[in-house]
């Protein structure tokens, strides 16, 4: 096989997300009770149809930085990656358990934008709102663009305006709430932390078993 198409194998695994995904279709529907987490602050946020683009840019924005993590840092494209899966599942079993909405707007004007809300609306229900996966994987993207050392600054610092507008977004176009997102960046914290740990004791027990067959040897 070819050294270069061997090097990018590992993006393979990128392809567990969607078969994840199954489960947001699945778990996207009512079933009571439904809470709403809408505060006094969320009610004051306008809603700004523009912000559906930075919105939808989440989608190949994802993909671009894992595939840079992969090519740059295996270590890194694989914890990435590995808190993503385990943040979607940790969304989905909070899906099923404590099912939340958020009120959208009834009245929109006609122009691009709004055309595009609608689209949106239309293919994703105002369900499964926390924490918001959206805000789940853009903040990971953070933590991965931070990790990688051979990330230069100009490319961190476009990571994090890219990802802290999609999260904004979210609030703009209706789609969540603050605590959707507080919630989404707990868990990214706490996965990040366990699978850092996880990882790190991985790689000391290779080390530990690397050293005793080298003793043996001797």
């Amino acid at each position: 096989m070819n050294s270069k198409v061997k090097a990018y194998l590992p993006m393979l695994w990128i392809l567990v997300i969607p078969v994840l995904n199954i489960f947001y279709a699945v778990l996207n529907q009512a079933h009571l009770p439904v809470y709403s987490l809408m505060t006094d602050l969320d009610a004051q946020i306008p809603f700004v149809p523009m912000f559906i683009i930075p919105y939808l840019i989440w989608y190949p924005f994802i993909i671009i930085v894992l595939f840079m993590l992969c090519i740059r840092e295996r270590s890194v494209y694989y914890r990435t990656l590995l808190t993503q899966c385990l943040g979607l599942v940790a969304c989905y079993i909070i899906f099923y358990l404590f099912q939340t909405t958020v009120e959208r707007p009834t009245a929109m004007g006609t122009g691009i934008f709004e055309g595009l809300v609608n689209l949106v609306y239309s293919t994703d229900n105002p369900y499964n709102c926390f924490p918001s996966i959206h805000v789940l994987t853009s903040y990971l993207m953070i933590k991965g663009a931070m990790a990688c050392a051979s990330y230069p600054n100009w490319e961190r610092t476009a990571v994090k305006v890219c990802a802290w507008m999609i999260i904004a977004s979210t609030l703009f176009v209706k789609q969540h709430v603050l605590l959707d997102i507080a919630g989404a960046i707990a868990v990214v914290e706490l996965l990040w932390y366990g699978v850092g740990k996880l990882s790190l004791g991985q790689q000391s027990k290779f080390k530990g078993e690397v050293v005793r067959q080298n003793l043996t040897a001797d």
